[in-house]
């Protein structure tokens, strides 16, 4: 039986639980928001009828702000305070996304959408920051809950809020909403990233050191750590398979299975919800199997989706492939953020939190890219299965490791990494 808090004590205890709903609620509200604009945007893209170059540049364009500033912007929270950064990254990408119904090209979509991507880190990242800083209390048992909450709304919600939304406003309406919901959040961050969680970084309040510098640090730490070098190519792939299934298979089950745009988006949100449910109720399974077996699992479900996604000449092949994808990057995801943490404790936590917000980006900009460039030659469809030995391959070389790099990394051992894919 838990003891009762002291008297005392309870005021901090209810602030706190207080602060922790608010934080949850406006997590899950931007992962919202961009759920309902990344389905808004594939589906404008077919309404566009952009070809399927133009698909994969619409696809990368998501990516690339992302990838480009998720390192700077680390450093940037930290000399400003999140709060300050998730106001002005929302503000911008509202407005951006308030005029995107005037385009009318895929083209200038691609543009559009690419200069909105350069905000987007503004968002995850401060919330990331304050996300680490609070975790620090409350332990890291209830880190679930902040991730599936973003999640929820990213992969769940999202796609079947944008479907309602087209059928009741159309496209313009859409955005429009999108819009009132990046404005909507950085007001609301006012009152969630109050006090402590806004303020900068205490080591940049001084200026001691320069920003360049400290990106220096984090490409340099990425190059000579094997444990967060193998952790993070691992999670580059996840994220490029990801990338690509998000985006595509909404344009491939419209066009060769004759899919409605929302029996569409609903795979999306299938698979979306196979991932989450394998990050709330599958993390018992990865103590009780080991590290190694875990994460062996989750890449043979992986690649078994990514087959049955590829071959399959019925639209069954395509639901069930969605869940058994969902499931295996899901079991992916939660061994990486394992490892993620385990380097973290030992080499820096914010440091690792950068180059965790630039190598999953970095995915999924070429999965978009490169997988719509291979679909124009090969069909779309059959690029899955040009990811089936890369899964193969991890799950074949998880066990193996020429030595370990640090105690708290030894449970699951890195996995070797090569230049180019096998």
């Amino acid at each position: 039986m838990s003891r009762p808090l002291p008297r005392s004590s309870l005021p901090t205890w209810l602030d706190q639980q207080r602060f922790l709903l608010s934080f949850v609620l406006l997590n899950a509200a931007a992962g919202l928001t961009v759920g309902v604009a990344k389905v808004a945007t594939s589906l404008y893209a077919v309404d566009l009828q952009a070809t399927a170059a133009q698909l994969s540049l619409i696809a990368g364009a998501q990516s690339f702000g992302v990838l480009l500033m998720s390192l700077p912007v680390g450093i940037l929270v930290d000399r400003h305070g999140p709060l300050r950064l998730f106001g002005f990254g929302s503000v911008c990408a509202g407005v951006l996304y308030l005029f995107l119904p005037l385009v009318h090209s895929a083209v200038f979509l691609a543009v559009v959408i690419a200069v909105a991507s350069l905000f987007l880190p503004m968002r995850f990242v401060s919330i990331s920051a304050v996300l680490m800083q609070e975790l620090e209390r409350v332990g890291p048992a209830r880190a679930g809950w902040f991730r599936g909450s973003s999640l929820v709304g990213f992969l769940l919600l999202g796609p079947m809020l944008a479907v309602a939304l087209l059928k009741l406003v159309g496209f313009a309406g859409t955005y429009w909403f999108v819009a009132a919901g990046f404005f909507a959040t950085a007001w609301a961050a006012r009152y969630v990233m109050r006090g402590e969680h806004a303020q900068p970084a205490p080591q940049h309040t001084t200026g001691e050191q320069g920003g360049w510098r400290q990106l220096r640090a984090q490409l340099s730490l990425l190059r000579h750590d094997a444990d967060l070098r193998s952790t993070g190519i691992v999670e580059f792939t996840g994220q490029a398979v990801n990338q690509y299934y998000s985006f595509f298979i909404i344009v491939t089950a419209i066009h060769q299975y004759r899919f409605s745009p929302a029996d569409a988006a609903m795979l999306v949100s299938a698979q979306g919800g196979s991932y989450v449910f394998s990050l709330f109720a599958l993390g018992g399974l990865m103590y009780r199997l080991g590290q190694v077996r875990f994460f062996r699992v989750s890449q043979v479900l992986a690649a078994a989706a990514l087959l049955l996604l590829a071959w399959t000449h019925w639209a069954a092949g395509l639901w069930a492939g969605a869940l058994l994808l969902g499931l295996g990057l899901g079991m992916q995801q939660t061994v990486n953020i394992t490892r993620f943490a385990l380097v973290g404790a030992r080499a820096g936590r914010g440091r690792v939190a950068g180059i965790n917000a630039f190598v999953g980006p970095a995915g999924g900009l070429v999965g978009g890219m490169l997988g719509g460039w291979a679909g124009h030659y090969l069909g779309l469809q059959a690029v899955f299965a040009l990811f089936v030995p890369v899964f193969l391959w991890w799950s074949v070389m998880a066990g193996r490791r020429a030595q370990p790099q640090a105690p708290a990394a030894e449970s699951f051992p890195a996995v070797p990494i090569r230049t180019t894919p096998p």
